[in-house]
Parts: structure tokens; C-alpha cells; sequence
């Protein structure tokens, strides 16, 4: 671990490991995490010392803007920029990078404070239909091992609506049948337990008694769900496992594990839940990270009133002709 009076013979490099020991130790953050603002800071880095700057205190407003741009400007591969949502990431790293060095102590200036911040095209989810979602959750082959496994990790991940990291990280412990319930780890190490629906509570149990026994090596320990050579099942694996069940199913989109999450929030709120209890059921620290799923609704709402209203299908009608 680098210290406030560890020297190097790169400064920023050192800034920024003391700025990512922080994150780790004192904010607790995940792996996935301190990736990201690694991969963000190392950029920036690498860009400071192109212009000349050894120190991040060395840095003003001027270096913090042409950082941005030259980011936007620049091709990851031929004929590909980078997204303004991902400038935008890179900008809030550095930003709480900076100001981390001001409650140090390290600079008396936030350089970053007045720059602006890219701006970014507001993008909705796109959830699976319920009937979507019943045909992926049914397509798992209940003779296999492994189709056990699967139908009981997707039902789960459905059923909770959880990020994939909180599934593949579940252990046997964590669950509670009997009462149809789950705890989960999300993130920043925050605990909640979710309710689990009666599909899910099936599904997990035959997977217990049919298909984790035969899985389960020694090196398994608790976790829940296992690959075939008994280890956890990791992220990618969970990955696959509901790419190809969707394969199987005839979804032909798109279908990732934070599509599942998503259209268990889209499907609570167009059920009728309120916006709170579903914020809690996500782990969602903020209301707002939430309310973009009310806006899905709303979205499909219209979209339904156009296609079923008889007085709202201008487009590929005629207008009705109001009698005498």
C-alpha cells in the first residue's frame, strides 16, 4: 500500500495508488469497480505526462478540459470513439480523483470542478415481455444436470432481480426457503434480503437435491451455484448459461443478465409495486437510479395507446371522417 509520504519517482502514478487504496479500503468498493476507475485514471495518466505534467496538484482546468477532448476525439479502434457515456465515466474518476487531493491536503484547487461534463443521450432498458421471460425460465432441459442448474440460476436471477455478481456470489446459507427468501451482497457490501417467488423457491430446491450433489467437489465450499468442474460459477459462465437458454427459447435479441433485472423492475412497477419497494428490492442507493424504469412504462403505456386507440392512429390511416 502507498502512503501520503511514500515516495516514487512517478508522482501521479502515486497519487493514484494512494487514491485507489482508499476507494478499496476506506469505501469498500468491488473488484469490478477499482477496475474501472483504474482504467479511467491510467488514461488520464498517461495523458498528463504527454503534456507535460508530473504532479496531478500540477494540473488546471485548461489540462482537465483538453483530457475530455482528446478522449472523445479518440478512436479505441478504427472508425470507433469512444461513447459520451464513457467520457462521462472517465470525467467523474478523475473529478473524485481531484477532490480526494483536496481533502488530503494535497492542493488548495479542484481543477476538474468547472469542466463540462459531456452530455449524454438518455437511453432506455429494454425489458423482455413476461412472456419473454416465461419462455427463457421453461427452456432449460429439467433432465440434465446442468439444465437443473440453470433454469434454478435464472429463476433466481429473475425472481430477485439481482445483479449477476450478487447471483454467482450467493451461497447455500444465504438462502432461507422456508420463507422464500434470499440475502444478497451488493454493492459497497451492502446487505439486503429480496423475497423469492414460488418458481424460484421449486427451482432452487430441485437443484439442491438433484444437481448440486452431483456437482459439488471438495474445493466447492458454500457456493451456491457451481460449474461443471464444482468451482463457483463465475460471471461469464452465468453469462453464457442465459445467452444460449434465450437461444433455446427463440428470444432472438438481445439478452444479457442486466436485461433479467431490468424487466424484473419493469414488470414490478407495471404490476402495480411502488417505486420505493422496488428501489429496495434492487439495492439501489439513490430514488433517481430507480425512476428511469417509470419511464419505461410510461413509454409502453404509449405505446399501446397508439396501437390499440382508435382516434390515435393517424399514421397509417386515414383520419375518421366526423358524420354530419
Amino acid at each position: 500500500m502507498i502512503g501520503p509520504g511514500t515516495f516514487t519517482a512517478d508522482p501521479v502514478a502515486g497519487q493514484i495508488a494512494r487514491y485507489l487504496d482508499y476507494l478499496s479500503v476506506e469505501r469498500g468498493l468491488s473488484p469490478n469497480t477499482l477496475e474501472a476507475y483504474r482504467r479511467d485514471l491510467s488514461r488520464y495518466a498517461a495523458f498528463l505526462l504527454m503534456a507535460g505534467v508530473g504532479d496531478a496538484t500540477a494540473a488546471d482546468e485548461a489540462a482537465v478540459g483538453s483530457f475530455v477532448a482528446s478522449l472523445s476525439a479518440t478512436e479505441y479502434v478504427e472508425g470507433r470513439r469512444y461513447r459520451a457515456s464513457s467520457v462521462a465515466r472517465a470525467l467523474a474518476a478523475v473529478r473524485n480523483f481531484h477532490r480526494f487531493l483536496l481533502r488530503e491536503g494535497d492542493t488548495d484547487a479542484d481543477p476538474s470542478a468547472s469542466v463540462a461534463r459531456p452530455k449524454v443521450p438518455r437511453t432506455l432498458p429494454h425489458p423482455l415481455t413476461v412472456e419473454e421471460v416465461a419462455r427463457i425460465l421453461s427452456a432449460p432441459p429439467d433432465a440434465e444436470t446442468a439444465g437443473i442448474r440453470d433454469r434454478a440460476l435464472l429463476e433466481t436471477m429473475y425472481g430477485a432481480g439481482l445483479r449477476i455478481s450478487e447471483a454467482v456470489g450467493l451461497d447455500v446459507d444465504d438462502l432461507d426457503l422456508d420463507e422464500g427468501s434470499v440475502r444478497v451482497v451488493g454493492k459497497g457490501d451492502k446487505e439486503r434480503v429480496v423475497p423469492l417467488g414460488r418458481f424460484a423457491v421449486t427451482a432452487v430446491e430441485s437443484y439442491l437435491s438433484r444437481s448440486r450433489p452431483s456437482l459439488a467437489r471438495f474445493r466447492s465450499g458454500p457456493a451456491l451455484f457451481l460449474n461443471l468442474r464444482g468451482g463457483r460459477l463465475s460471471r461469464q459462465g452465468a453469462a453464457i448459461v442465459l445467452k444460449k437458454t434465450a437461444k433455446r427459447a427463440g428470444v432472438h435479441r438481445r439478452v444479457t443478465p442486466h436485461t433479467l433485472r431490468h424487466s424484473f423492475a419493469t414488470h414490478l412497477l407495471e404490476g402495480g409495486a411502488d417505486i420505493r419497494v422496488v428501489q429496495e428490492l434492487l439495492g439501489h442507493a439513490s430514488l433517481t437510479t430507480t425512476q428511469i424504469y417509470t419511464l419505461i412504462t410510461g413509454q409502453r403505456l404509449r405505446e399501446e395507446y397508439f396501437a390499440a386507440h382508435p382516434r390515435a392512429r393517424f399514421a397509417n390511416a386515414a383520419s375518421p371522417t366526423p358524420e354530419a
